[in-house]
């Protein structure tokens, strides 16, 4: 019995929450996954989870066993990248992610710069704005924009972007400009659902943030619908400042109630500090974070 290969293989059951996903995440059959794991506990002699037809659950054997499988086979990759130089010289694959504006926008020049100044180095650059995991997805690099939760993952704050409430020059000819957030109970408001709550808005006023109930005429999920929406003079919305920067520019939207502003929302370059870094790794880290922060100082119109 390889066991090393066992234990890969109790993760990958273990993460993916039953065998039958466990054999398709590896591309193996169902009848293999299931005599490995048998085989690694006739070894051990302890049963290591109860199955059932939808998911396992870990004794306390297991859970033990899984901990110590994880410190193990992270152990041994160090190793093997160490043996085989990536710790030694900047080259090889990285992985990033990042929401899909601002990746567009502040990333992408930041990555391309990178690779033209390190051309033994790979980069596969995904922008979606949902959250990948790091360890879950391979990926080596995130940017996080929010309150990042508490995690073993290191993080190296890069700034922060502003929630900005705005609306076209049309809507505003017809219905007046706002000039406190108490005078969004007389306006059409269009809500990002990804930002924050779909009938209230927190603002920052007389030195504390205050939450008022506003009138949401349209709900979307993606910042680029809000935006679109309001460009249309639907309403007043409220999206964060890099994602509004060419329809600003344009003069297709205008901010307004600047001076009610709430605190920025912070941005992070998150990635996993556990162990020696790798030099490709380290090397992004060292090349981009003063890169991503001036970025982020310049606002609306970064340097290339």
């Amino acid at each position: 019995m390889d066991r090393l290969e066992a234990m890969d293989v109790l993760l990958q059951v273990v993460e993916q929450g039953n065998l039958s996903a466990a054999g398709r995440k590896l591309g193996v059959p169902l009848t293999t996954i299931s005599r490995k794991i048998a085989d690694l506990e006739a070894h051990l002699g302890a049963r290591l989870m109860v199955r059932s037809n939808r998911h396992v659950t870990l004794t306390e054997a297991g859970q033990s066993y899984v901990a110590a499988c994880k410190r193990i086979l992270s152990d041994v990759a160090d190793a093997e990248r160490a043996a085989s130089g990536a710790y030694a010289t900047a080259r090889g694959d990285l992985t990033i992610t990042a929401p899909l504006v601002f990746g567009r926008l502040h990333v992408l020049p930041v990555v391309v710069a990178f690779l033209q100044e390190y051309p033994d180095i790979d980069i596969r650059l995904t922008l979606a704005d949902r959250l990948l995991h790091l360890q879950d997805d391979h990926v080596d690099a995130a940017i996080r924009i929010g309150t990042l939760p508490d995690s073993t993952m290191k993080a190296i704050r890069l700034g922060g972007v502003r929630r900005v409430v705005c609306a076209s020059p049309s809507y505003l000819a017809r219905h007046g400009t706002p000039l406190t957030p108490d005078d969004l109970r007389l306006h059409h408001c269009v809500t990002f659902a990804g930002l924050e709550f779909e009938d209230r808005w927190t603002f920052q006023m007389q030195g504390a943030a205050k939450v008022l109930p506003i009138r949401s005429r349209l709900t979307v999920n993606t910042a680029e619908a809000a935006i679109d929406a309001a460009c249309e003079g639907l309403g007043v919305t409220r999206v964060l400042s890099y994602q509004i920067a060419a329809a600003e520019a344009a003069w297709d939207l205008v901010p307004v109630l600047q001076a009610f502003e709430p605190e920025a929302v912070p941005v992070s370059l998150v990635y996993d500090g556990q162990g020696t870094l790798p030099v490709k790794l380290r090397a992004f880290l060292d090349f981009a974070t003063p890169r991503l922060k001036e970025r982020l100082r310049a606002g609306p119109n970064p340097p290339a």
